[in-house]
């Protein structure tokens, strides 16, 4: 398990215990935060202990200072440092016989003691239970029940802004209480430990031993979503006294509360808005001391309300690729529905979409090619590049499975499609096959028909074409879709070969720049392409048919 910043790796476990004890403050300071309100994990956080105290199943009064028995340093050594205080005077302090109920933490809200409201019941460990096992047994049982097949896991965590503000609150109540003693001089707020990791340290471990697996970076996430929605209302009122926001204003605070309240999921989906949380943290970040003491309860309230969690078990997007081939005139690229009527047989992205979905058990798909080709143009050759991008896919296929899929796909009855070198590929492939898309060359092969016969000489201007840069204003069937202006693209090459038993059709082999409307180019699009086939050949000129026969694009060969 991964500890924090400053971990002392190289530590014996009893000289590293007697480090995070000394980072406490004294006794009397200990007992005071604790008869306020403030958790045991919150204590240590606050004043940087490091290691693995964090994960210990329980950290109650009466446990906080037991930790020291269990340190290898004898009694004498902790009391000369101070961290094993003697007496009966001092004992009385954290006596075991006097347990006090313990409420939810005036700072973190409860979390660091693993309690929260879920639904409308409130979660809290049974009597003699393990609360950090209890809490990890309920998120791997719904990761179970999900059915997740996972190889790691990383957790992301979200907490009410207004614990920021809680922190505060203490360190002032502190500095105007004990800024005259000398362990307060050597304390920073800086040293404080997010709730954050403080509760990924805490559960991490026990998570490991659930599922299995381990923790760290990996594509598969738990996120936990705290929200409180008492204290957030209080936050945003007092926040609003302190930068003099006007009455009305903070009516709107308190009908929007008011809204919040009626469902529970607002609440959590509000809590995720970074950029709501970022404005309150700057706001309290902005306030002077002397401002936020006139507006903030030093310390703060007790809370009995638990925060309410929400929790996601998603993977980060996986990504299939490949290249496509579509060999009929009457399947689309994507899925093209007009006033609920379907246009096409089927689409590209369905065939696909819909074979790879069922493998990776996923939430949803999204399909991205390397350029379009139109519903009556078929993709020959070596094929267009695609990506499906699979969201939270519970089981990540192996190379069997994917093997699989590309068989089932190819054999399939209408045979519409076929896929080339299906694999499983990395998130960068995504900016590769649009730079493939904006900056490649692509090939193609049209049946062009013109109002008089070819000619030799016509063939000659033809064949002679090298890098000829075009002018495309947007096509007027694409109108309703992209922005009209002008676009430059560059026919790379172009050849005529003549089709035996007619004058007047002809094979025209091109390879343009990505992007470049191949129809438009040959028929001139009522002029709006210059030049075009029609303009370099003096003469009308129609496109029949249409095949893309190479996208070159060697990342995904």
């Amino acid at each position: 398990m991964e500890g924090l910043k400053g971990d002392r790796g190289s530590s014996s476990p009893s000289s590293a215990r007697v480090d995070a004890l000394e980072s406490l403050p004294p006794p009397h300071v200990i007992h005071d935060l604790l008869s306020v309100g403030v958790c045991g994990r919150c204590i240590l956080r606050m004043f940087g202990v490091q290691g693995d105290l964090y994960s210990r199943q329980k950290l109650t009064p009466s446990t906080l200072w037991s930790i020291n028995s269990e340190s290898i340093v004898s009694n004498v050594t902790l009391e000369e440092n101070g961290l094993f205080p003697q007496g009966p005077r001092s004992c009385s302090y954290f006596s075991r016989e006097i347990e006090p109920p313990q409420d939810n933490c005036c700072v973190c809200l409860g979390i660091l003691q693993l309690t929260f409201n879920h639904g409308k019941e409130c979660f809290r460990s049974p009597g003699g239970g393990n609360p950090i096992d209890d809490f990890t047994v309920m998120l791997s049982e719904q990761i179970k029940k999900e059915g997740h097949q996972i190889g790691g896991f990383c957790l992301e965590i979200s907490i009410p802004p207004v614990i920021l503000a809680n922190e505060r609150a203490i360190w002032l109540y502190m500095k105007n209480k004990y800024e005259s003693e000398d362990w307060f001089r050597e304390k920073c707020p800086m040293d404080c430990i997010s709730v954050k990791d403080a509760l990924k340290i805490s559960i991490s471990g026990s998570l490991e031993k659930n599922l299995g697996v381990k923790f760290g970076m990996d594509s598969f996430r738990i996120r936990l979503i705290y929200a409180h929605f008492k204290t957030s209302v209080d936050l945003q009122t007092s926040l609003a006294k302190a930068q003099g926001t006007n009455r009305k204003k903070k009516e709107m605070v308190r009908h929007d509360a008011e809204e919040y309240n009626k469902d529970v999921k607002k609440e959590c989906i509000l809590q995720e808005k970074n950029e709501s949380d970022t404005a309150i943290r700057r706001a309290l970040n902005d306030l002077q001391d002397d401002v936020f003491c006139e507006h903030f309860i030093l310390p703060p309230e007790k809370v009995k309300e638990s925060c309410v969690l929400s929790t996601q078990y998603y993977r980060m997007p996986i990504y299939i690729g490949g290249r496509y081939l579509k060999f009929s005139r009457k399947v689309s690229q994507t899925r093209w529905i007009i006033d609920d009527e379907r246009m096409g047989e089927a689409s590209v992205e369905e065939i696909l979409g819909s074979n790879i979905l069922l493998v990776c058990k996923g939430d949803s798909y999204k399909f991205h090619a390397a350029g379009r080709e139109d519903i009556d143009v078929r993709m020959l050759g070596s094929g267009r590049p695609f990506l499906v991008e699979v969201s939270n896919a519970r089981s990540v296929p192996s190379s069997n499975d994917i093997c699989e899929m590309a068989e089932k796909i190819n054999a399939s009855e209408n045979r519409y499609i076929k896929v080339r070198n299906l694999k499983l590929i990395g998130s960068e492939a995504w900016s590769l096959m649009h730079e493939g898309e904006a900056e490649k060359q692509k090939q193609y092969a049209a049946v062009v028909w013109i109002s008089r016969p070819l000619t030799e000489e016509d063939e000659r201007k033809i064949n002679s074409t090298e890098n000829m840069e075009i002018t495309q204003r947007t096509p007027i069937r694409v109108l309703h879709r992209r922005s009209p202006m002008d676009r430059k693209r560059m026919i790379h090459w172009m050849t005529a070969e003549k089709i035996a038993g007619s004058s007047q059709y002809f094979l025209l082999h091109l390879c343009t720049q990505a992007g470049t409307y191949i129809k438009e180019f040959v028929h001139g699009d009522f002029g709006r392409t210059h030049p075009n086939i029609g303009s370099i050949l003096g003469c009308r000129a129609e496109i029949l048919q249409l095949d893309v026969t190479d996208v070159k694009m060697d990342c995904f060969d």
